[in-house]
């Protein structure tokens, strides 16, 4: 838990962590903001505002839903998917720093504790 909130907080200066969060909920799949609400555990009220935020700094887009003209569908802006790419990317060399400097016995404990927890998170 310490690492993953280091991680995030190393690297979602340009944004909050809650709305990090939705962006990356959002990558490759648009969503409405009732999905996004339950994704993310969070009552609607704080979801519209969460994503009003978004879309006020040109992060994400609302289109009408084709199917029901009530319901809205997000996604992605082009500024957005850039956002997510370059903080990734800060993530990933913040932890390939750390990783580094660990004895090759502990990058590959490391490995197999990914491979397990991926099986955890899967269930």
């Amino acid at each position: 838990m310490r690492i993953s909130r280091r991680v995030r907080f190393e690297s979602t200066d340009a944004v909050a962590p809650h709305q990090y969060s939705v962006l990356v909920r959002l990558e490759g799949t648009p969503r409405t903001p009732g999905e996004l609400a339950e994704i993310e555990r969070v009552s609607a009220p704080s979801m519209t505002r969460t994503v009003s935020g978004l879309v006020e700094r040109g992060l994400v887009e609302r289109t009408d839903d084709p199917a029901d003209r009530r319901q809205v569908i997000l996604s992605l802006t082009p500024e957005g998917v850039a956002l997510l790419r370059d903080n990734k990317r800060r993530r990933d060399a913040w932890m390939s720093v750390r990783v580094a400097h660990l004895s090759r016995e502990e990058q590959d404990i490391l490995r197999q504790a990914a491979t397990i927890l991926t099986k955890v998170a899967a269930e």
